[in-house]
Formats: structure tokens, sequence, C-alpha cells
């Protein structure tokens, strides 16, 4: 069963999906669905015997291009949709053991124009209005396969995060006719203490308000609004500042750092380039090396962050580890 059912008190849909309860959790590496298929081995879900990157739907979806109908009976007070959209898994490399920051900056490159290709192709679907592209990473975070992937979610609604964040975008361009992430980047380069990499064509850093301790963000430093704006020398830059990002966040405890990553962009909904400006945001979970930030009572609750340290700190550590 999986349906759209509606929360009143905060006006968002809750998307409610049984199936997940059965998908595939921390299998053994000969049994991981995700690796290529060997010739003695257990079926996986890439029936190949290699590949670069592969880009399929995901098999325990939490929304269909195809929903079932919903299991009850929608009202006036809680409302009921089918969950249609759009579930795909994006795995990076056959090699079970590495991660995206062990990718080559070409590798990560190519992984880019994919994220282009499946933005671009799903938005001219009727039916989707924002496609959130991200990855979960580490066993911290509740991955359930640990082999290097990513994921897309086909929204039908813009998603409650996205539309605070538009909906603030909005505003700053009417009262001041400017980009408001435009503005973040131009205050973070000049204040410069929060900047971690700077590119040619992208800049990251732990922006003045991260709620996480090592939360990095990554700007395009012109006005972009999606993936699909970007040219050839911007994707080879933004590869390689991501890469930089990654490799910082393993070399500073020496260990892979877990994260959460997600790419915000243009919504799909019919809304001009103005809405909304490129970026790529990291929330790793990790407050120290030993010790995980956990979203308790005021985050989950009250909707506050409580950041336990300084970002002008945080980005000086990670700007100090080599690569």
């Amino acid at each position: 069963m999986s349906e759209l059912r509606w929360h009143p008190l905060l006006r968002e849909w809750v998307i409610t999906s049984t199936e997940r309860q059965n998908r595939t959790f921390l299998p053994p590496k000969d049994y991981c669905p995700l690796c290529p298929q060997r010739p003695d081995g257990v079926p996986t879900e890439i029936p190949e015997p290699t590949y670069r990157i592969v880009s399929f739907l995901n098999k325990f979806p939490s929304l269909r291009p195809e929903p079932p109908a919903p299991a009850v009976a929608g009202s006036e007070l809680y409302p009921v949709e089918p969950a249609q959209g759009v579930c795909e898994v994006i795995v990076y490399t056959p090699d079970h053991e590495s991660t995206l920051a062990d990718r080559t900056v070409a590798e990560i490159e190519e992984l880019i124009y994919v994220w282009r290709d499946r933005y671009t192709e799903l938005a001219a679907l009727d039916y989707v209005d924002y496609v959130y592209i991200f990855e979960n990473k580490g066993e911290a975070i509740g991955v359930t396969l640990n082999h290097p992937h990513g994921q897309l979610y086909a929204f039908p609604f813009i998603p409650p995060r996205m539309e605070t964040e538009l909906a603030s975008q909005e505003r700053h361009r009417r009262e001041t006719g400017r980009c408001l992430v435009c503005d973040v980047v131009a205050a973070e380069r000049q204040d410069g203490r929060r900047l971690v990499v700077e590119g040619e064509h992208f800049y990251a850093g732990i922006p003045f308000y991260a709620r996480y301790p090592y939360e990095v963000h990554i700007w395009a430093a012109q006005h972009r609004s999606s993936l699909a704006e970007l040219s050839g020398a911007e994707i080879e830059d933004l590869a390689r500042v991501l890469k930089a990002v990654m490799g910082k966040y393993d070399g500073l405890w020496n260990r892979s750092m877990p994260y959460m990553m997600v790419l915000k962009q243009q919504p799909t909904d019919g809304r001009g380039p103005e809405t909304d400006h490129f970026r790529i945001e990291f929330y790793p979970p990790m407050r120290t090396e030993t010790k995980l930030k956990y979203l308790a009572s005021v985050e989950s609750g009250a909707g506050t962050f409580i950041n336990d340290t300084l970002a002008e700190e945080k980005a000086a550590e990670l700007r100090a580890v080599a690569l």
C-alpha cells in the first residue's frame, strides 16, 4: 500500500508506503543487489557482468508512475491521494567496497551528466513537480545497502522544506530585485572564514546559518537554476569541488564520513529559472569523531535546530585537511 495522507496541522503530505518495510537490509557482500551479476552468484538488480553508472526504478518505491488506489477513503479533514511519482536508484560504480569520494573527477563528472539526464527527463512528466536527487551514505544515516549509490524522488508536489526556501527566495527577489542565494554566495565569499573549497565556477563552505556542525553547501558562482543550465566547464568544475569536499570529509578523521547529500534546484511545476539557484548540500551527522548529532525533541518536535559548534571553526578544520 502506498498513498499520500494530508497532515492538517503542518499542511503537508505524508507518504505512507508499507512495502518499504520489506526492503533489503544490509545484506552480506555476496548478496548485494547492486553488484554486477556473477555467473555463479545470486541474481542482482543489474544483470550485467560490469557497468559504469546505472539508474533504474526502485524495487521498494514510495512513489510510482502508476500508483495503486489508496487503502482508505479520504475526507475533508483528512484528504488522501494516490502516491504518484518516480523513485529511482543511481548506482555509482560496480566496486562494492568504494564510495563516491573514491571516484575520479572524470567519473564524478559523468555522474553529474546522469543526474542532469534524469532531471530533464523526469521534469517533462506532467505529474512531477520536483525532482529531488540525493544520497544517504553510512549506517549512521540509516542506509540499508552499503554499495555506493544515490537515489532520486520525482515528487507530485513541492516538498515542504523546498517550498519554504522557494518562498523565501521569492520574497527576497520581490523586496530587493536580487537572487537570495546569489547574495548568500557573495556574502560568504566576502567574509571568507566559512569557505572550504573554491573552484572556478563553484564555491563550497559551511554557511553562516548551518544547522549541522560540518554542513557544507556547494553553490554555483553564477545564477544557474538547475543542472540543465550548467555548461561543460561548470560541470567539470563541480566534479572537482565535489571530490574535494568529500575528500576533506574523509580526511578529517581518516575515516569515511557518513552524510546526507541533497541537490536543490528549480522545481518542475512550471515556475521560471529565477525561482531557485542550483546548489548541493551535505548534512553529516557527526559533531565529533565519536559523537552523533541527534535530532532530538527540540529539532524533531519544535523544528528548531541547535548547533553545538561554530561554523567558522568547523570550516577552518575542513580547510586544513590536505588532499
